[in-house]
């Protein structure tokens, strides 16, 4: 029986999981699945197309996995540093945006997919600066909703030297957090929810321009079960695009024959990388487990025999014959019982 290190099939399912990650993020970076969001939860576009969301207003090629959310510390604390970057941003001509974030070095959390779209009926271009998420666990161990808003903070904060310089906050552009999220809790299943910046007097009646602060929105996808009323639109469409239980072959009929979604060479071949993907995931997910299981399977019968004083030539030969060891991997084994367990010898 093969035997390996916990770290080493560590090492194997992090590298097909990781494949299998970048492989969503391009599905998700189509333009026109990105339509079908925008469409479906950004109100600018509801009353567009997803053929004229796709070819007029996401402007240039989604970036993936490209563009960092976090700022250099080291540069904030350099105070020379910054206010003689602070002095080049104020006399540097503005020609769009920055592909990164203006700090000398970034931090290693990038935005999944992040991209810019035109406003429809502007008469100008203003765009969004709209990042999309994919998250597989809701409980992270901090609120999704929180990271959502302080990725649009750091959005608008990086428009510092690329959309506005100096004072003029005027120009700040707004943008969007969009979350997916694919195993929420049964309480959030097929629902999209939307958080964003009100106006709210508290004395007096004024209105100010929304304009002027409508300027962030986090939304949240909570993809769910096919029984559900609600699953129809773009909650059945992500979740038939990222599911691991559907074949290539079935997606791509539904995606076309349901959502008039073109089969083009490339998205087909993406659509099958994934699920090629998944299966590999899920295949390394039940090995590991399979081998946890052998694994205690062994330290326990190293424990029972120890304990009724069994020879450990025995214990040995037990290991040999019922797990289909030589000799070498099951004296390995009670070595290594011993090591994590030295009140037993």
């Amino acid at each position: 029986m093969r035997m390996e290190t916990m770290l080493a099939e560590n090492i194997n399912i992090v590298g097909e999981k990781a494949r299998y990650d970048a492989a969503c993020k391009k599905l998700l970076a189509n333009k026109v699945i990105l339509a079908w969001i925008m469409k479906t939860c950004i109100e600018e576009y509801k009353e567009f197309s997803i053929k004229e969301i796709a070819e007029r207003f996401i402007e240039g090629e989604p970036q993936i996995s490209q563009v960092a959310v976090n700022p250099d510390e080291e540069m904030i604390r350099n105070t020379k540093q910054f206010e003689r970057d602070e002095q080049i941003w104020e006399e540097e001509q503005i020609t769009g945006t920055s592909t990164e974030d203006s700090t000398i070095k970034e931090g290693t959390i990038t935005y999944d997919i992040r991209f810019h779209a035109v406003v429809p009926r502007t008469g100008s271009l203003i765009k969004l600066f709209i990042n999309v998420e994919a998250q597989n666990n809701f409980y992270p161990g901090y609120p999704i909703v929180k990271r959502g808003i302080y990725y649009c903070s750091r959005m608008i904060s990086s428009q510092y030297g690329t959309e506005f310089t100096n004072k003029h906050y005027e120009k700040i552009k707004k943008v969007y957090s969009v979350w997916i999220c694919m195993n929420p809790p049964k309480h959030r299943e097929n629902t999209i929810s939307r958080y964003i910046v009100r106006e709210e007097s508290l004395i007096g009646n004024v209105s100010e321009k929304r304009e002027n602060y409508d300027l962030m929105t986090v939304i949240m996808i909570c993809l769910g079960k096919t029984e559900d009323d609600k699953y129809n639109g773009i909650l059945k469409l992500l979740d038939v695009l990222l599911s691991s239980d559907k074949k290539a072959e079935e997606k791509k009929k539904i995606l076309q024959e349901e959502f008039h979604i073109e089969m083009t060479k490339e998205l087909e071949s993406e659509v099958s990388q994934m699920c090629n993907l998944s299966d590999g995931v899920e295949q390394k997910g039940i090995e590991k487990g399979i081998q946890k299981g052998i694994e205690k399977g062994i330290q326990v019968l190293i424990a029972d025999n120890l304990e009724f004083n069994v020879p450990i030539e025995k214990i040995k030969a037990k290991l040999q014959k019922n797990f289909e060891l030589d000799e070498m991997q099951a004296q390995t084994y009670i070595e290594n019982y011993f090591a994590a367990n030295p009140k037993t010898i």
